[in-house]
């Protein structure tokens, strides 16, 4: 396997034509990173190795080459700073884009911590009906409002007539989730709108996640403008855990590398003759 991936990356450059590239780590069993870089253009995952850092990063880049660095226009990541440092050092010009997937979980993150600190606040006021509906009520607000079951919809209705600020934070985390959806400039001003309600809310957990979005609004924007977002990185991701699995972990990091450049990287051995 080794070999095979090994023999077709010298006979073909596996960095050709690298314009649109996706940047993720994989945690694998035991708090070990896997980074891997993926081609936008191609789908093909076209580089991984052990590690999460930036001397690993940087790694991609000089195997890459100077040249062939200064043709990539943009690179999908996460709001990791290291990352984007990393690609603007190595790529001239280059636009960060930063995930939108990821600024969504962020703010399914910070309603899980209203909702928390309200059903906390509820069992130390000795509420224990209300807290027991608080906790039975994550799934009905984490679900995008399309997908609700019908008793998760009467679960809404009773949480916004009971209880005001989980309610905003519910309706801060869609509101967000939809503008995330917008791919053209409207985006911008929707987006600083929505850091001005979420300061104005209250809700300690939204005003710090305003203040994290206004941070990294120039790379949230760029994924949205340029409709790009790190959704096919995560689908390899997934690919690469589900080939861990089936071969029952590996012990040696360069053999799960090496097959998943076999599945993902679009080698295939030729058929054994007959």
């Amino acid at each position: 396997m080794d070999r095979v991936v090994a023999r077709d990356r010298a006979r073909a450059d596996p960095f050709d034509g690298l314009v649109r590239i996706g940047i993720d780590e994989i945690i694998r069993k035991g708090h070990r990173y896997l980074m891997v870089v993926v081609d936008h253009g191609s789908g093909r995952l076209v580089w991984a190795k052990a590690g999460h850092d930036r001397a690993t990063l940087r790694c991609f880049f000089e195997a890459v080459g100077p040249d062939r660095c200064r043709r990539i226009r943009l690179v999908s990541c996460d709001a990791a700073e290291w990352i984007a440092d990393e690609a603007r050092a190595n790529c001239s010009g280059v636009i960060v884009c930063i995930d939108p997937f990821h600024v969504a979980q962020w703010a399914t993150d910070a309603l899980d911590v209203v909702r928390r600190n309200t059903w906390n606040d509820a069992r130390k006021q000795g509420m224990t009906a209300e807290a027991r509906q608080l906790k039975g009520a994550r799934f009905a607000l984490w679900r995008n409002p399309e997908d609700l079951t019908t008793r998760q919809q009467a679960k809404l209705s009773w949480i916004k007539t009971a209880n005001g600020p989980l309610y905003r934070a519910y309706l801060l985390k869609e509101q967000l989730r939809q503008i995330l959806h917008v791919k053209h400039e409207r985006a911008i001003d929707m987006l600083k709108a929505w850091c001005g309600w979420a300061s104005r809310s209250r809700l300690p957990a939204f005003v710090d996640l305003a203040r994290r979005i206004r941070k990294n609004q120039a790379g949230i924007l760029n994924a949205l403008l340029n409709r790009l977002s790190n959704g096919l990185v995560e689908s390899t991701n997934t690919k690469i855990r589900v080939l861990t699995r089936i071969a029952y972990g590996f012990t040696n990091t360069d053999h799960l590398i090496a097959l998943a450049l076999l599945d993902r990287g679009g080698y295939c051995p030729p058929s054994p003759r007959q």
